[in-house]
């Protein structure tokens, strides 16, 4: 019985107690403006992106969340922009973030209204910098500087 507890014991803090993995996407439309999407639990504009699940790469996983969240169709890589690891860069819980550059075509729209209050194309100059959710701020500078990061 104290083994069996035990191995239990290690399996929950496996599973509980390790940081999350997700992906990020900054989805780049033709004209170069970048898909935000804004979320009906904090009311701040957010990159498309969530949790990688059970038997996904991180590539499936973004392609899905951006379908799911904006409604846009991957059309390939267009660069890693970073991995983000800080333990408080996300409020819900600690997660690991891989931030990928994509190309897209379709037109954004909130594709999950329980989650996505509004989708939108925004110009560099036209982004909503002071109204970001998350570290988000952040993925969108390294990726403007041109810089792949491991933060």
């Amino acid at each position: 019985m104290a083994y069996f507890t035990h191995v239990l014991r290690t399996l929950v803090g496996l599973i509980l107690r390790r940081p999350i993995l997700g992906t990020c996407v900054i989805p780049l439309m033709a004209d170069d403006t970048i898909v935000l999407v804004l979320r009906r639990d904090n009311g701040l504009w957010s990159l498309p992106g969530g949790i990688v699940d059970w038997g996904e790469d991180v590539m499936t996983a973004a392609a899905r969340e951006l379908k799911e969240e904006a409604g846009l169709d991957t059309v390939g890589l267009d660069r890693l922009v970073g991995v983000y690891s800080q333990p408080k860069r996300d409020p819900r819980f600690h997660s690991v973030c891989v931030t990928v550059a994509v190309r897209v075509t379709g037109k954004p729209y909130p594709a999950d209204p329980r989650e996505i209050l509004e989708a939108r194309s925004f110009t560099p100059d036209d982004l909503p910098w002071d109204r970001l959710s998350h570290d988000h701020r952040q993925h969108l500078q390294d990726f403007f500087r041109g810089e792949t990061v491991l933060a």
